[in-house]
C-alpha cells in the first residue's frame, strides 16, 4: 500500500523528516520502500489495522505527538427507512447505510483530496466514489456507493451457491461460482460483497442521491475472491485482513463532513444494524509473564505507557484491546507490542541454560522404519500438526497462524484419512501411506508423544502379481512382523460410513508409539542401507484420470523385452503411468500373454476422448510393428 509522507507528517506536531518516520516504521516492524515522498508499505497479514493513514498514525503515536484534525459531522441524522434484510448475519455482523442528497456536483476538490489523487497517481471517477476511495485511504474502512435512484425494492445481503453472471462497475463480466457473499436487489446481484460493486447500481458523474454502505465482513467470507475472479480490489485487500467492526458511524460521519466541504447537503439519513455482542476483548495484566517472554525487566509504568499510546485501555487488572486490533488475543501478543516499541536491538542479552540430554537412538529407529516402509511400497506424508477439531485433551494454540487450525492434533490417523480420500478422489486404487510425527495432549501438563501411523486401502500393488490382490489385515501384519515380530500390532478397520466417499474398499490403519520399537532388535536385520535413489516428487493433478488396457499375444519370447521397453518407456505428456497387470506363459502353445494398463491424465485440463484415442492408436500401431506381437480380437 502506498501512503504519502505529506499526509502523515501533516498530522505530526514535530514535523519529522521522511528518514525519521522511516526509521520509526522499521522499528515498529513495518517493512517499506521510499519512492520520492511516498512510502510503499508491506504489512504482515495480521496488521490490517495499518492499511490506512490513520492506522499508521496510531502506531507512530508511541514516538510522536499526533494531531490528527479529521473533523466529523456532529449534527443530528434522521433515521433511514431502508428495505433491507441480512440473511447471512455470520458473514456480516455490522452494517450501516447512509443516504445523502446534494444540491450540486462540485467542479473542484479540496487540496487534501487533490493531493491524494495527484501524489498517489490515482484516477478520479465520480464525486461520491472519489470520496469513498479517499475515506478508505484515510480510515482503512472501505465503503460502497449506490446510486439511490437505482435502488428500488428489497435489498438483501446473503450467500449464494448457484452459478450467476455478474457485471462489475469496471465493465467486466464474471461468472460467480460456488459460495459468494453478495448484495442483491430484485433477484439481481448488484454487489460482490467486500470486493466490487455492480454496474447496474453504480454511481455516475451525474449522481446527486447516494446510498453509502459501510460494513464489517468476516474475513473468511472475502478471502480469495479477488484472486478467483481476477479483480484488483483495494477493498477486498482490507476486508481480508480485518477492519474495525465498530467504526461504521464514525466513518459515515466523516463521509458527510467531506461531502459538506464541497457542496451543500440537502438531505441526510442513516440506518445501522448489528448482529452480535460488542464486548471488548480483555487480557489480564501479567507483567511477570511479559518480562519472561521479552527476556528483560520493564517497569509497570513503562508497560502501561506503551500500550496506552498504541490505543489499548487499562481497566482494573485488565488490558482492553481496541476493536481495530483483532490480532491481539494473548499475553504473547502484548509482549510483541511492547518489544517492538522498545526495539528488539535494545532487548538486553541474558544467559540461557540449555539442559543436556543423553543422545537417543530414536532418530535411528525412525530412519530404519522409514526406509523399511518405503522399500515395501509405502509413501511418506508430512501433515500440519494443527487441526480445526478439538478433542477433549487437545491443546489450544494461543495465537494460531490460521484461525481455522487452532488446535494441536491428538492423533495422526485422522490426517492420513484425509490424505487417503484425497488420493482416492483422483482415481488412485493402491494407497499405502505412513507418517512419523509428534502428537500432543494434556490433562494437567502438556504431553508429547512420537508416533508412527500407517494407513492402506485398495490393491496390494499395480504389478501383475499383486493386481488382483486386495490389502487386508493379513497382508499388513505380514509386513509389520518383519519389523518387530514380538509386537502385537493392533490394526484397525476404519468405517467409511462417516466419510465423504462412495468407494467400498476397506481402510486399514495403525498408530503406534516409536518407543515400542526400542527394545526390538529385529528392526535392524532387514535393512542394510537406505535406498540411494528416490523418485522425483511431482504435484498431483487435479484433473480426472482415464485408463485403457491392451492385451498382447507374443509368439516370440525374445520380443518381450523389446515390447516392454517400448510401452513402459513410452513418452507422452498425458500418460501418467504404465504397468503390467497381467502375465501368463502358456508353455504348451509356447506363447505369452501380457496385459498393459495405460493411465491417462493431464496436468492442465480434463482430457477428451479424441486426445486419448490418438495416443492409444499410436501405441497399438508401434507395438504391432514388432514381429511376433499381436492383439487378440484386433483385425
Amino acid at each position: 500500500m502506498k501512503i504519502s509522507y505529506k499526509h502523515l507528517v501533516s498530522c505530526i506536531e514535530e514535523r519529522p523528516s521522511i528518514e525519521s518516520i522511516s526509521n520509526s516504521l522499521f522499528q515498529l516492524g513495518h517493512e517499506h520502500e521510499i519512492e520520492g515522498d511516498i512510502f510503499n508499505m508491506e504489512f504482515t497479514p495480521n496488521r490490517g489495522d495499518c492499511l490506512s493513514v490513520n492506522g499508521l498514525l496510531r502506531d507512530l503515536a508511541v514516538f510522536y505527538k499526533i494531531d490528527c484534525n479529521q473533523e466529523l459531522y456532529n449534527g443530528d441524522i434522521a433515521d433511514l427507512s431502508l428495505n433491507f434484510e441480512n440473511l447471512s448475519e455470520d458473514k456480516c455482523t455490522h452494517i450501516s447505510f447512509l443516504k445523502l442528497e446534494i444540491d450540486s456536483i462540485p467542479n473542484h476538490y479540496s487540496s487534501c483530496l487533490e493531493s491524494y489523487f495527484l501524489d498517489l497517481s490515482i484516477n478520479k471517477n465520480n464525486f461520491f466514489t472519489d470520496i469513498s476511495n479517499y475515506l478508505s485511504y484515510e480510515t482503512g474502512q472501505p465503503t460502497h456507493c449506490y446510486d439511490e435512484e437505482k435502488i428500488r425494492g428489497k435489498l438483501l445481503f446473503h450467500e449464494i451457491n448457484e452459478n450467476l453472471e455478474f457485471e462489475t462497475l469496471l465493465d467486466k463480466k464474471i461468472s460467480l461460482t460456488n459460495s459468494n457473499a453478495v448484495f442483491s436487489l430484485n433477484n439481481e446481484v448488484i454487489n460482490l460483497a467486500g470486493v466490487v460493486g455492480g454496474k447496474s447500481s453504480a454511481c455516475s458523474k451525474n449522481t446527486k442521491k447516494v446510498i453509502v454502505e459501510c460494513a464489517y465482513f468476516q474475513p473468511e467470507a472475502i478471502i480469495g475472491k479477488s484472486i478467483k475472479y481476477d479483480i484488483q480490489s483495494e477493498a477486498s485487500h482490507k476486508f481480508e485482513r480485518g477492519v474495525d467492526p465498530k467504526c461504521q458511524e464514525k466513518v459515515l460521519r466523516r463521509f458527510i463532513k467531506l461531502v459538506s466541504e464541497h457542496t451543500n447537503i440537502r438531505d441526510i439519513s442513516m440506518a445501522s444494524y448489528k448482529y452480535n455482542d460488542d464486548e471488548d476483548h480483555k487480557i489480564p495484566i501479567n507483567l511477570n509473564k511479559i518480562n519472561r517472554i521479552i527476556g528483560m525487566n520493564i517497569t509497570y509504568d513503562c508497560y502501561l505507557e506503551i500500550l496506552t499510546k498504541l490505543g489499548f485501555r487499562v481497566e482494573n487488572d485488565y488490558i482492553n484491546v481496541p476493536s481495530f486490533r483483532s490480532d491481539v488475543r494473548s499475553q504473547n501478543d502484548l509482549a510483541e507490542e511492547v518489544a517492538r516499541v522498545i526495539g528488539y536491538d535494545n532487548v538486553q542479552i541474558s544467559e540461557i541454560n540449555i539442559p543436556k540430554n543423553n543422545k537417543s537412538n530414536s532418530k535411528d529407529i525412525e530412519n530404519k522404519l522409514r526406509f523399511f516402509l518405503l522399500d515395501h511400497g509405502f509413501y511418506e506424508v508430512i501433515n500440519s500438526p494443527f487441526v480445526n477439531v478439538a478433542s477433549k485433551d487437545a491443546i489450544k494454540v494461543d495465537n494460531p497462524l490460521d484461525s481455522n487450525r487452532g488446535y494441536l492434533r491428538t492423533n495422526i490417523t485422522n490426517s492420513l484419512v484425509d490424505n487417503l480420500l484425497f488420493n482416492e478422489r483422483r482415481q488412485k486404487d493402491s494407497i499405502k501411506l505412513f507418517e512419523i510425527s509428534n502428537i500432543y495432549s494434556t490433562n494437567k501438563d502438556i504431553n508429547k508423544k512420537r508416533r508412527l501411523s500407517i494407513i492402506a486401502s485398495g490393491r496390494v500393488g499395480l504389478n501383475y502379481e499383486d493386481f488382483s490382490k486386495r490389502i487386508d489385515k493379513k497382508y499388513l501384519t505380514k509386513i509389520l512382523n518383519k519389523i518387530a515380530p514380538d509386537i502385537n500390532f493392533d490394526i484397525e478397520v476404519i468405517s467409511r460410513n462417516t466419510l465423504d466417499t462412495k468407494i467400498k474398499n476397506e481402510i486399514f490403519s495403525l498408530e503406534i508409539e516409536i518407543d515400542e520399537f526400542k527394545n526390538d532388535i529385529y528392526l535392524y536385520e532387514e535393512i542394510s542401507k537406505p535406498p540411494q535413489h528416490f523418485n522425483q516428487v511431482t504435484k498431483i493433478s487435479e484433473h480426472p484420470t482415464s485408463f485403457k488396457d491392451i492385451s498382447f499375444l507374443i509368439k516370440d519370447p525374445d520380443k518381450i523385452n523389446e515390447l516392454q521397453e517400448l510401452l513402459l518407456g513410452y513418452s507422452s505428456d498425458i500418460i501418467n503411468k504404465v504397468f503390467i497387470f497381467d502375465y501368463y506363459n502358456n508353455l504348451k502353445k509356447n506363447e505369452i500373454k501380457m496385459g498393459f494398463r495405460f493411465i491417462f491424465q493431464s496436468k492442465t485440463s480434463t482430457l477428451t476422448s479424441s486426445e486419448i484415442d490418438f495416443i492409444y492408436h499410436e501405441i497399438i500401431n508401434k507395438s504391432l510393428k514388432i514381429r511376433g506381437v499381436s492383439i487378440p480380437g484386433l483385425r
